[in-house]
């Protein structure tokens, strides 16, 4: 199988576990009880497979009924090489793509480790260390979103707190493994602590715990920018696919209620 289906195949998969699914033909939206906006979306159905391109319009207006019933934004993430076309085809029934990040991905040997300056890095363990993670990543965001829950179980996701003298300043995490695959993502370190490669090792411990805790056999992530890809790719992850991140302008929301 592709890399980019097997990557869209695991991330539905993973998704779907934690979601309310509205299967729509070629379409899936997937609604979180929590309506912070990201954990909610559209993905493709069948990621490998080929789509009927007439379904899509009826498709998308049953996924937009849906979300703005509950009065959500609807966005999109698909990955090109395993739906070739499908974001055009939204993109021409009303929605935007908002960007096309590479999608970096790595396997156990090929993750390349930094070295560890005097700092101290662990796999979050509690509740009161979640809180902890989750305070770094609100002021990183600069968002209250970016707090989560606490996962017990490493198979579930994870997360890694960096701390400095003993103050938390650096997290990241892994998500759900499915079919040996996890995504990496929530990398953050607060204002203060910026441009010292504190990013670049909470990113190669929480990929190495994802691999030896969750069982992954495959991390991957998308870039935010120019400088995250740089610091990605010296870790070992090399392009394998294309992401393609869509929004919906919504102004369906006042026609659909």
């Amino acid at each position: 199988m592709d890399i980019g289906a097997r990557i869209a195949r695991a991330q539905l998969a993973g998704r779907a576990a934690s979601r309310r699914q509205i299967v729509a033909g070629p379409l899936t939206g997937l609604l979180h009880d929590d309506d912070t906006w990201y954990l909610s979306g559209l993905v493709a159905t069948e990621p490998g497979e080929p789509f009927d391109q007439d379904a899509v319009p009826e498709a998308l207006a049953i996924i937009r009924r849906a979300f703005a019933a509950e009065g959500r934004w609807l966005s999109a993430e698909l990955i090109d090489e395993a739906s070739p076309g499908l974001a055009d085809v939204l993109e021409t029934n009303g929605m935007t793509i908002a960007s096309r990040p590479p999608l970096l991905a790595v396997e156990p040997a090929g993750l390349l480790e930094p070295d560890l300056p005097d700092v101290v890095v662990s796999v979050v363990s509690s509740e009161e260390e979640q809180a902890e993670a989750n305070a770094v990543s609100v002021e990183a965001y600069e968002s209250e979103d970016a707090a989560v829950a606490f996962e017990p179980d490493p198979a579930g996701g994870g997360w890694i707190l960096l701390r400095v003298d003993g103050v938390p300043v650096a997290s990241a995490s892994w998500g759900a493994v499915s079919d040996g695959v996890t995504e990496i993502a929530g990398v953050s370190t607060i204002h203060s602590h910026r441009r010292r490669g504190l990013g670049a090792i909470v990113t190669a411990y929480a990929t190495r715990q994802s691999f030896e805790l969750g069982g992954a056999t495959l991390a991957w992530l998308t870039p935010g920018d120019d400088g995250s890809d740089r610091i990605y790719r010296r870790l070992g992850f090399t392009p394998r696919a294309t992401a393609v991140h869509l929004g919906d302008p919504g102004g369906h929301l006042a026609d659909l209620r």
